[in-house]
């Protein structure tokens, strides 16, 4: 099965998934209620086994990340913070010269990648009037698996007026594995958020391109009491030929996917959607862009097999909404 859809609307809840219901209340941390998924695609969750090495909720196996972000003075600070490795953070930092308000967040995990029966979850909350930007430091590598899967949550939640900004390094799906992705944006209506989510086809120096098992992700967009504004759904299983997500449709022979997601109350979404589209229009990639449901925003999505091209078309995208919303160019990361 190979799916890829674009930004739908629903009030109806998730796409129905195989898993165990989820319980209500909140549980330990360190309760798989907790860590994992409540439900997992079944495209993912059929390669569930026992590994021969450390299994599910074994030391090192479970990741967790809690950070709050509160407005104090001039500035946002960060006032909450728990972290499990292998997931960590470097302390913000204050480097953007148009927003000196603003904390730059670097997320990084100490295992070097995602490995079978690895389960990860971050969960960030920018409260009123905050100003933050997250990435990660390095590009999220996911190694060979032969007994399990692994899955990764993110739930970030944006309070009235916050300006968040979480655009992480690509995806590489190694040879072999098989991976889900679940990110959860709770957006105030008075918030702004930009997130970015880049895929690539495996290790594409060394020819590795579509030999992974399978990769799924599900993004969802809601507001504050629950309801479901949008959800992109994405599934990529290579048939056992290779060829299962090459074809029209899906990636198109192509070697990257980015998307931009970008949610603000700062300006229409037809004109996000024409400035989206505008910082792309002359690069020659293979890209998209629509307006969000209920005028909540606009997304792109660009397919390129040059991941430098992919790369600078996704950051003149971010500096060209950057400049719309908050007036201000994106800031110069060097993370090497």
């Amino acid at each position: 099965m190979t799916v890829l859809t674009g930004v739908t609307a629903s009030t109806e809840g998730p796409v129905p998934m195989e898993g165990p219901v989820p319980t209500e209340g909140p549980v330990p941390r360190l309760d798989p209620r907790h860590y994992a998924p409540a439900r997992v695609p079944y495209e993912v969750r059929r390669h569930a086994g026992t590994p021969d090495t450390l299994g599910v909720g074994r030391p090192g196996k479970v990741g967790l990340l809690e950070l709050a972000f509160e407005r104090i003075g001039e500035r946002t600070e960060l006032t909450g913070h728990y972290q499990k490795s292998p997931l960590q953070i470097m302390r913000p930092l204050y480097f953007d010269p148009a927003r000196p308000d603003l904390a730059v967040t670097l997320l990084m995990s100490t295992g070097g990648g995602i490995l079978q029966a690895d389960r990860l979850r971050t969960d960030i909350r920018c409260g009123a009037d905050t100003a933050v930007h997250l990435t990660t430091q390095a590009a999220t590598k996911v190694y060979r698996m032969e007994h399990d899967y692994a899955t990764q949550l993110l739930n970030l939640e944006a309070g009235p007026g916050a300006y968040v900004e979480y655009l992480p390094e690509p995806v590489i799906p190694f040879v072999d594995s098989r991976f889900y992705q679940r990110t959860v944006l709770t957006v105030d209506p008075g918030a702004t958020v930009l997130v970015g989510e880049t895929v690539l086809a495996g290790r594409l120096a060394r020819g590795e391109r579509n030999a992974y098992q399978v990769f799924a992700s599900d993004l969802e967009v809601r507001r504050p009491g629950g309801e479901l504004v949008a959800l992109d759904t994405v599934r990529l299983e290579p048939s056992a030929t290779g060829g299962g997500v090459t074809g029209p449709a899906v990636l198109g022979g192509h070697d990257v996917m980015s998307s931009l997601y970008v949610l603000s109350p700062l300006a229409p979404a037809a004109r996000i959607a024409d400035t989206l589209h505008e910082a792309l229009a002359d690069r020659g990639l293979l890209y998209g862009v629509s307006v969000l449901p209920q005028d909540s925003g606009a997304w792109l999505r660009l397919l390129d097999s040059d991941t430098r091209a992919c790369a600078a078309a996704l950051r003149a995208a971010w500096d060209a909404v950057r400049y719309l919303l908050i007036g201000a160019p994106a800031p110069d990361l060097r993370k090497t």
